[in-house]
């Protein structure tokens, strides 16, 4: 079956190193997690660090917003999921969302906002014409969805 270049699912256990003075994940853990989950998922699609490579740019986060929910600690098993919700100009958008295995009980949402930049100078360029395309429906989507919540 396969992959579906919007959406990627994976689970993974806490780990020990991962958990703060309190006894849970520590907040910029769950950062790490959108990115190694966005990074797993691009390089299973085609779209990985080889590919941008070829096409002459790469990936930077611009800006990460974290809504936590609950604690998950170690030994909880996550499932992770990310969402590709808008692809345009220089940008991309993620959303992750993080929840306990096996209750569901969500733990953390993390919205990201990529850049495209040029490898040459380190500079926003449009994203390749294959991913906006892509991510097309998606990107309508979300605009109409951020547009009716204005109104």
């Amino acid at each position: 079956m396969p992959l579906d270049p919007l959406t990627f699912t994976a689970r993974w256990p806490v780990r020990q190193y991962e958990v703060d003075h309190q006894g849970h994940v520590n907040n910029a853990v769950y950062l790490n997690y959108a990115e190694e989950l966005a990074a797993r998922h691009s390089e299973l699609i085609g779209y990985g660090r080889e590919w941008a490579e070829a096409k002459g740019g790469a990936w930077v986060i611009r800006r990460h917003e974290i809504t936590y929910h609950s604690p998950a600690r170690f030994g909880d098993e996550l499932e992770l999921t990310v969402r590709v919700e808008l692809v345009r100009g220089a940008r991309g958008q993620r959303r992750t969302t993080i929840v306990l295995v096996p209750d569901g009980r969500l733990v953390a949402e993390i919205f990201t906002e990529w850049v495209w930049v040029r490898a040459s100078d380190g500079r926003p360029a449009p994203v390749p014409q294959e991913l906006v395309d892509l991510a097309a429906q998606a990107t309508v989507a979300t605009l109409r969805q951020r547009n009716l919540a204005r109104s």
